[in-house]
């Protein structure tokens, strides 16, 4: 079963957010969504927005707060849960900034550049098989929805991702959607991981990219609430940060990517951008000991396996992933059930586990295979 709940009215893609742009409209007329990819972000010149290059740096904690001088960000987490007995228990929150033009004032005002942006948001829940999805969206400038580096705090209505006291990273995710809920305690346990060229990660041949860091080992705590019935959790998480104004070209058709926590301690990041003629992938192999190597196109193979059938659309449930130098080569499983996200656009979203040479959990996200 898939249960989805829509509120008022899908990582940067194009559908997506030509929706959010043309929903989030209320106050002024934005301008019109170019022609495209996936990503729906065209070919905005330097005049418009800023476009990342390898030469931009990853600062923390500034980092974690908005760009208004670029089109299109997210904060984007996922977690492997278990119950107090043992089950299985997946979720994940995105929220989405688009700007409608770059800001022209001082970046560190927000007041100045908010009402020049429109707020998404994402939660979702995997359990039994059943995943639940809720979205809601947002116009800047009121108040209703927002994000700072400093204290570290994104937000829409009552849906919060926000710094807690510590003696380390740690943070609290709360969201409530209509019959269901979670309020999770976060505690980094690393540093950040900076993938591609220290936070620069390309997104193709020709270079184009954007910047993402991730938190990679979060230890998370905290209860699930599901039609009255409350779950004590506990397991991993993994926490991306990212943001462009040209993401996909327009042959660029679709996405996949999986972050996996291995039970050796490793962690990993990979994705494929689908082409018309091919792919471009890269990904980030994170050792036991947290040290990060970027991964080219030739270092690793990602390839689907069998499909499934659903509802919306056929997805690959299987997929195989080879790093020859770090010896690793596992097959990844997508659980039984539908995890589409079916918000304005549908993407999929599930947990996932790994077996051959290393095993492990983690999460797939899969854009572009809806009919």
């Amino acid at each position: 079963m898939n249960r989805q709940v829509i509120k008022p009215t899908s990582r940067a893609w194009s559908l997506i957010l030509a929706a959010l742009l043309a929903l989030a409209a209320a106050c002024s007329e934005p301008p019109s969504t170019p022609e495209a990819g996936f990503a729906g972000l065209g070919e905005a010149s330097p005049e418009d927005f800023r476009q990342p290059t390898a030469g931009d740096t990853i600062t923390l904690p500034r980092d974690l707060g908005v760009h208004p001088q670029h089109r299109i960000e997210w904060w984007y987490l996922t977690a492997n849960l278990k119950t107090a007995d043992g089950s299985p228990l997946g979720v994940q929150w995105t929220q989405f900034r688009q700007g409608f033009k770059p800001a022209t004032r001082n970046e560190k005002t927000p007041t100045d550049w908010a009402m020049d942006a429109a707020w998404m948001s994402h939660a979702a829940l995997s359990f039994n098989g059943e995943h639940y999805f809720s979205e809601r969206l947002a116009r800047g400038g009121t108040g209703q929805a927002g994000a700072t580096g400093q204290p570290f705090n994104v937000w829409l209505d009552d849906w919060q991702l926000r710094r807690i006291d510590g003696p380390t990273e740690q943070w609290r995710l709360t969201v409530t959607a209509d019959d269901w809920s979670y309020d999770l305690r976060i505690t980094s346990r690393r540093d950040i991981v900076r993938h591609g060229n220290k936070g620069f990660s390309t997104k193709s041949d020709n270079g184009q990219g954007s910047m993402y860091f991730s938190f990679v080992d979060l230890a998370i705590e905290g209860n699930v609430t599901i039609e009255d019935e409350t779950h004590t959790v506990s397991g991993l998480g993994w926490f991306d940060r990212e943001w462009s104004s040209q993401f996909l070209r327009a042959d660029q058709e679709g996405w996949d990517w999986l972050a996996l926590h291995l039970d050796s301690g490793a962690k990993v990041m990979a994705f494929r951008l689908r082409e018309r003629d091919g792919f471009y992938q890269s990904g980030t192999w994170i050792s036991p000991e947290g040290e990060a190597r970027s991964l080219a196109p030739d270092q690793l193979t990602l390839e689907p396996g069998a499909r499934r059938h659903t509802s919306a659309g056929s997805v690959p449930e299987q997929w195989q992933l080879r790093i020859p130098a770090e010896g690793l080569d596992i097959t990844i499983n997508v659980p039984a059930g539908e995890y589409w996200n079916h918000g304005q656009f549908p993407y999929w979203e599930s947990p996932v586990s790994a077996e051959g040479s290393h095993t492990g959990v983690g999460y797939l996200e899969l854009t572009g295979y809806q009919e």
